[in-house]
């Protein structure tokens, strides 16, 4: 029976946990120096080493001092609150990864949580004291003052604290004092993380993330709870809805470095793979064949926002993507239920469309950024908040938002948001950023960020997490201007698009390929309006002197795909293909929309 630790790493964007990781596989002797540096193994996807941010909680082991460490990635981000929650349970304790400049973060905050919920026992790791303004003292004070506040117990405040910097490979009890290597922080998971209790008896495990392979189908990943699974044993699956079905182990794997190993047994307390058990969720558990007892399953957090999916129908459909049609697009959602657990998907009355439903506008925006990538084309309509109703009240998804921001651009901070129906619920100051908090209704965060970054000269740090439903707070007004309507299709020309400048502002370059019908600018008053901007310049056989003066355009704005979701109107969509983003009409017909307004 091997001594294990199972340890969840938490941690805010950039604060070095990737960092952490690799130096703790480096200290484990799974790579030599030079390799380690280049590839941040856990966030191995293009997606998440774009946006630094981690969506897919991943596991690694090390083995150090004959004791074997499970090391367990968790996402950060509040829209990804079906991942931590799951991911927590295979975990003993836990690390919190904290700044030694900027202390903890409003992200951290949510997964800190959850982790003190479930009762863990956390080691904070003081990351880059290299800085020259770091402060790691008052860091300190600071998580003691968070954790405090999250309710800790009197064990959880009498956190041990390791200092020091991932990046040049140390890591000590006192920040003062620089050693060349990091084993401070290993001895101390091995001192303070509690091995996992060994309980006898039938086995029981809980499946609590998935794996997939094209080879073998999907994998269930899990910790085992009590007892000895074994290769080509007998077992019971207990589903949620209580029912339970036979099956059987054909493999079992364990994690040992990056990568999984085929064994014969496992005991409890390791966390595992299982090969060859059909039709599983996350939260059923594998029990005995003979006296099932299934485990308590997981509560996942509720959706808290929806959108609809459609095939695309634009007259440039096809053109770029492999995967186009309805059956696709519906086999595609399907999968993605498989592995990703806060999403819902609904079949809509019409044909070729499906109401999506997930945690957030990140969490849908992700979907939708791999389903391009994949080389899938849809459109999708304007995010909107799921609404309950509660004893014949009207309630709706509140968040909890914290701005931090430069001391100069507050007050213009505190306007914006409570234009939209948020309230103000604590400031500090805090060497001349201020850290602002707020309750604001899920709606009114819907293109809130690029708001913020404008009015604030792109300075402003914006997170926000969703708190709870309370009653119905009033209609907000989400976008003041109208929109610049293609009137035919065609290619744009500078010249026409330079004759329109002083309309508005637009998306477009010139040379595009554009559609009747099709978004292309916005409007710099409230009302649509329809402009022509295939109009080319028409040629006469005079030179007169001094009328051939070249267009002068000013650049297109560019929106990245979250923008465009948060930017769009109700009576738009957004085509997304493997290429382009455009945004439209939902009716391309100029008089159909007439038609439809006076209606």
């Amino acid at each position: 029976m091997q001594n294990i630790r199972n340890i969840a790493i938490i941690a805010h964007v950039d604060h070095g946990k990737t960092t952490v990781v690799d130096r703790m596989l480096q200290a484990g002797n799974l790579f030599r120096e030079n390799e380690v540096s280049e590839g941040l193994t856990l966030d191995n996807n293009d997606l998440e080493r774009e946006r630094g941010i981690t969506i897919l909680s991943k596991n690694v082991s090390i083995t150090y001092k004959d004791t074997k460490i499970n090391i367990i990635d968790t996402p950060g981000h509040s829209d990804f609150g079906g991942e931590v929650e799951r991911v927590l349970n295979m975990a003993d304790g836990c690390l919190l990864l904290v700044d030694a400049f900027e202390g903890p973060m409003p992200q951290t905050r949510f997964v800190l949580q959850k982790a003190l919920e479930i009762g863990l026992k956390p080691i904070v790791v003081v990351n880059k004291v290299d800085k020259e303004n770091c402060r790691p003292d008052e860091v300190y004070e600071m998580v003691f003052d968070l954790m405090f506040s999250l309710d800790a117990t009197e064990d959880q405040l009498d956190f041990p604290v390791i200092y020091g910097s991932a990046k040049n490979g140390w890591m000590s009890t006192d920040w003062k004092e620089q050693t060349d290597n990091i084993f401070p922080l290993l001895d101390a998971i091995i001192k303070y993380i509690p091995s996992p209790v060994q309980l006898e008896g039938t086995p029981q495990l809980l499946i609590t993330s998935l794996d997939y392979s094209s080879y073998i189908g999907r994998i269930a990943v899990g910790r085992v709870h009590r007892g000895t699974l074994r290769e080509g044993m007998n077992v019971s699956l207990a589903k949620r809805d209580g029912t339970i079905e036979k099956s059987k182990i054909k493999e079992l794997h364990v994690f040992e470095g990056l990568g999984r190993v085929k064994t014969d047994a496992v005991s409890s307390g390791d966390i595992c793979a299982l090969v060859g058990i059909d039709d599983f969720e996350i939260g059923d558990t594998v029990c005995d064949f003979e006296n099932p007892e299934p485990l308590p399953t997981i509560a996942i957090d509720e959706p808290t926002m929806s959108m609809l999916f459609s095939i695309n129908d634009s007259p440039f459909f096809g053109k770029d993507g492999k995967f186009v049609t309805s059956r696709h697009i519906h086999e595609r959602l399907m999968k993605e239920l498989d592995k990703n657990l806060a999403l819902r998907v609904e079949k809509s009355n019409e044909d070729g469309k499906w109401i999506v439903s997930g945690r957030g506008v990140l969490h849908l925006s992700v979907l939708i950024e791999t389903m391009r990538r994949e080389g899938y084309e849809l459109q999708v309509g304007q995010p909107q908040v799921i609404y309950k109703e509660i004893d014949g009240v009207k309630y709706e998804p509140i968040e909890e938002l914290t701005i931090n921001v430069p001391e100069e651009f507050s007050s213009r901070m505190i306007d914006l948001v409570t234009q939209r129906k948020g309230e103000m619920t604590a400031m500090e100051n805090n060497a001349g950023q201020v850290n602002i908090q707020f309750d604001i209704p899920s709606r009114g965060i819907i293109g809130l960020r690029t708001n913020v970054l404008t009015a604030s000269a792109g300075e402003a740090i914006m997170a926000h997490r969703f708190k709870e439903y309370q009653p119905f707070k009033g209609t907000l007004i989400r976008r003041s201007n109208g929109s610049l309507i293609a009137m035919e299709s065609g290619n744009a020309f500078a010249y026409a698009i330079d004759k329109l400048q002083d309309r508005g502002r637009f998306f477009i370059f010139p040379q595009e390929q554009v559609y009747a019908g099709q978004v292309v600018g916005e409007n710099s008053h409230s009302n649509d309006i329809v402009v022509n901007v295939t109009k080319s310049k028409k040629l006469t056989n005079m030179r007169a002197s001094g009328s051939d003066d070249k267009a002068m355009l000013i650049p297109p704005v560019q929106f990245s795909l979250e923008e465009a979701l948060e930017y769009i109107n109700g009576d738009e969509y957004l085509e997304v293909t493997p290429k382009h983003m455009r945004m439209r009409k939902i009716l391309l017909d100029e008089t159909e929309r007439k038609r439809a307004n006076k209606n």
